[in-house]
């Protein structure tokens, strides 16, 4: 007996009786109607797989045209139900026009039992398909959701941020091919995951591949896909990373340490728009928004015969640099903060600050990791903390790239905290100490830490 629900529907009681024999020795469940104004509260309609409609229900009337009223009532409710008409010999036309409408089948009456059945079967084979499609759909949307979600967020409100936000919104929309360049740890990824976001391609996929992390030999495989039996381990047919991301947007990250052979291959799939996989003669097009990234000078590389020079100009049509951590001034406080909350949730530490001297601290050191320096460096911090405040020895920061002296603040407010912070990080908070070392007393060392806003605690 196969799970379907079926419905039938008919003004004919004699009718009703027999495919209701006919067909719940095969089927879970089989209910009848009489009067089709009863379709309209029927409870749970989009539950029924199969329904059986017949085409007139008026007495004198074979016009077909209530069937086919009650036929899209019934897609209205439930798209996906599997309908066949019912209709007598010489009507054929109607159910013709019926198929048009959405039905999935018709039987004439009198109906032959053998065919009727067939008929039943192929349309619950239909209804099968049609949900599992639908499933499908549901998983991939939820698939889609769970790769695109923001994985960071773009966080800092300085001017050199801001700048490079207003650019993406305007590049966003539109289907140009971005280079998005910056040192390490800037977060460049990032920058991509917005464009896509802000794009009209942002409820399909975001694909992120890492070119550095492709083996040359596995290069076209990766990106192009394969077909079974295309090489030793080719144990089954699998798309690349171009078609995954058809109608979506592929983000090659450090795209300049290809080989200039790789390079040739890839600069002719985007031309082409078109891939090939290995072992296949067969073209596949595909429709992508591609954004490149990079943390080398490319033009510097186009000039010593590293990068070809065709392949620049094809994934730079918008140039997006983003600014090293030490160029967003104000951004270093703003992201410590933002890592301290997140930390402190994960490792169940709440109630953390960062006093005053620490942040200054860490908002002269110059970062040479950028953000993904300075995430480590509060996720270290949290993790060993002891209180309740962060203070400048609870961050481990590389000596030789801090902040020299000269390179340092200029105005007199500016040397005076940064003077005071110094001494401070230097005796561990040590008021009494501090005051020694910059030859002022205790006292004098409050009013001014007072007038500058120094949390010492």
């Amino acid at each position: 007996m196969l799970d379907a629900k079926i419905l039938v529907v008919d003004d004919n009681k004699s009718v009703l009786s027999a495919l209701e024999i006919l067909l719940q020795f095969d089927y879970k469940s089989v209910k009848t109607l009489f009067n089709p104004n009863q379709i309209s509260s029927f409870p749970k309609l989009e539950e029924i797989d199969i329904i059986l409609l017949d085409m007139n229900f008026s007495a004198g009337v074979n016009t077909g045209n209530e069937g086919l009223f009650w036929l899209k009532e019934i897609k209205k409710r439930s798209p996906n139900t599997s309908v066949i008409m019912m209709t007598a010999y010489g009507a054929v036309d109607l159910a013709v026009r019926a198929l048009k409408e959405g039905a999935s089948d018709f039987v004439l009456k009198p109906w032959n039992n053998e065919r009727l059945m067939a008929t039943v079967k192929s349309a619950y084979e239909l209804r099968k398909s049609r949900k599992e499609i639908h499933q499908l759909k549901k998983k991939e949307s939820h698939l889609k959701q769970v790769i695109n979600e923001d994985k960071n967020n773009i966080i800092g409100n300085s001017r050199a941020l801001t700048s490079v936000l207003n650019l993406v919104k305007k590049v966003a929309k539109t289907d140009v091919n971005v280079l998005i360049t910056g040192e390490n740890g800037t977060g460049k990824e990032l920058i991509a995951r917005e464009l896509h976001r802000l794009s009209s391609r942002k409820n399909e996929v975001f694909i992120n591949v890492d070119m550095g992390s492709i083996a040359e030999n596995l290069f076209e495989s990766e990106l192009f896909g394969h077909t079974k039996g295309s090489f030793t381990d080719a144990k089954e047919d699998r798309a690349g990373k171009f078609e995954a991301a058809h109608q979506g947007t592929l983000f090659l990250d450090e795209i300049g340490n290809l080989s200039l052979q790789t390079q040739a291959k890839l600069l002719s799939a985007i031309q082409n728009k078109s891939i090939v996989r290995v072992g296949s003669n067969k073209s596949i097009t595909v429709d992508i928004r591609l954004i490149c990234a990079t943390n080398c000078n490319l033009q510097q590389m186009v000039a010593d015969g590293l990068f070809r020079e065709d392949l620049l100009y094809r994934i730079n049509t918008i140039h997006i640099e983003v600014p090293p951590l030490r160029e967003r001034k104000g951004d270093v406080v703003v992201l410590s903060n933002f890592f301290l909350k997140r930390f402190a949730n994960k490792y169940d530490k709440p109630g953390l600050r960062i006093n005053n001297v620490a942040q200054e601290k860490l908002e002269v050191y110059p970062w040479p990791g950028n953000i993904r320096e300075l995430q480590h460096t509060m996720e270290r911090a949290v993790i060993l903390s002891e209180g309740n405040v962060l203070k400048p020895n609870d961050f481990l920061l590389h000596p030789k790239t801090s902040q020299s002296f000269d390179e340092g603040p200029k105005t007199l407010d500016e040397m005076e905290l940064h003077m005071i912070t110094r001494a401070l990080e230097a005796h561990d908070g040590n008021y009494s100490a501090a005051a020694e070392q910059l030859g002022v007393s205790r006292q004098t060392l409050y009013n001014k830490m007072k007038r500058l806003k120094v949390d010492g605690q």
